[in-house]
């Protein structure tokens, strides 16, 4: 029986002995374009692209969606998809806010909005593991109720804190910075690299991929499949309250019921962007960071060229999905088919072994 829960044999980067210019392109190709196409933009767009002002919005602007993008990351490593995660974002940025004009200590309404991400997580673990609903539709079916009760809580309305009831302490998570980088850029950076070392060095990381990669060869290898799979929905869970409680502190005491849904396509785009490059084959942390970089600089630089043209955004999103998605099967294909053909080298033939 073929098992594919070696790491090696489900990646697709270049063997060693490769030639420099195979590996280059096969890891590094996605950073190369990325690079070509911050330089294409600094070169039309000079006095307003490469600016410190440019990136200081950027790296502000895609904090949130950094960290969705991490959060649709990490239960896609053990073969799920979490659709979800815009929906629940939008309700933990309401509930971030409109807790603490209840009453509430800040404090104990981020602790509540990470509580409940957890809950989130958990309840779509449940639907897909002891249910056995398809990931797709359950997590979807899972989004539309959370939208449905934020639209319940809110009212359809603006949540608008009008007489100054938020902490201070609470918009300080948006306006800090570390040097000219914004803070929640660096919490969402912090969170990539956790996420790295926990994959990359950990011995998790590596069950989660073995777990992706084939789930019935991973339980027979001894790998306990359904607690990681559900760990993994419940992490994202988490994150998607994380990237709630930083979009609320940084709307300035003001939430909207519906704009959760918008971050959702680019989180995925990023997400399957990233399994074709540094880790080729694999949904990889640094891949996903990589995604949300291409993106920001593909859209902002055509804003910036094509002002005021509002379809843009939604235009690139979609095509960058169906070119990651592309791709990213293509190498699944490939992938597998590498590891099949690593076990048949690994299983010796000859008549010494027939019976």
């Amino acid at each position: 029986m073929p098992t594919h829960t070696s790491v090696r044999s489900t990646a697709l980067e270049p063997r060693k002995g490769a030639a420099v210019s195979r590996r280059l392109l096969t890891v590094y190709g996605m950073v190369l374009v990325t690079a070509a196409l911050f330089l294409l933009f600094v070169l039309l767009s000079p006095d307003t692209f490469a600016t410190t002002l440019n990136f200081r919005l950027l790296a502000a602007g895609n904090a949130v969606p950094l960290v969705l993008a991490l959060a649709v990351t990490v239960p896609m490593i053990a073969g799920k998809i979490d659709l979800s995660v815009g929906y629940a974002l939008g309700l933990w940025q309401v509930l971030a806010l409109s807790l603490q004009l209840s009453g509430l200590d800040y404090r104990l309404a981020i602790l509540l909005v990470l509580a409940g991400g957890a809950v989130v997580g958990l309840v779509n673990a449940l639907l897909v593991e002891l249910a056995q609903v398809d990931a797709f539709v359950a997590t979807l079916a899972t989004g539309q109720v959370i939208f449905a009760i934020t639209y319940w809580y809110t009212g359809g309305k603006q949540v608008v804190d009008t007489g100054g009831t938020r902490a201070a302490y609470f918009d300080d998570l948006a306006t800090w910075s570390l040097g000219p980088v914004p803070g929640p850029f660096v919490i969402a950076l912090l969170l990539a690299v956790a996420l790295w070392v926990v994959l990359e060095f950990l011995p998790v990381g590596r069950y989660l991929y073995a777990v992706g990669a084939n789930p019935r060869a991973a339980e027979l290898t001894g790998i306990r499949r359904r607690r990681y799979v559900v760990g993994s929905m419940v992490v994202s869970g988490v994150l998607c309250a994380v990237g709630g409680i930083l979009l609320s502190a940084r709307q300035g005491g003001v939430a909207q019921a519906n704009i959760g849904p918008d971050f959702m396509l680019p989180a995925l785009a990023a997400a399957f962007l990233g399994s074709t490059t540094i880790r080729p084959g694999r949904v990889n942390a640094w891949g996903t960071l990589l995604g949300v970089v291409i993106t920001t600089i593909g859209i902002s630089g055509l804003q910036q060229l094509l002002p005021g043209r509002f379809y843009l955004e939604p235009l690139f999103n979609g095509l960058t999905l169906v070119a990651a998605i592309t791709i990213a099967s293509l190498a699944s294909r490939k992938r597998l088919a590498s590891a099949e053909r690593h076990q048949l080298v690994s299983v010796p033939t000859g008549k010494g072994n027939q019976q």
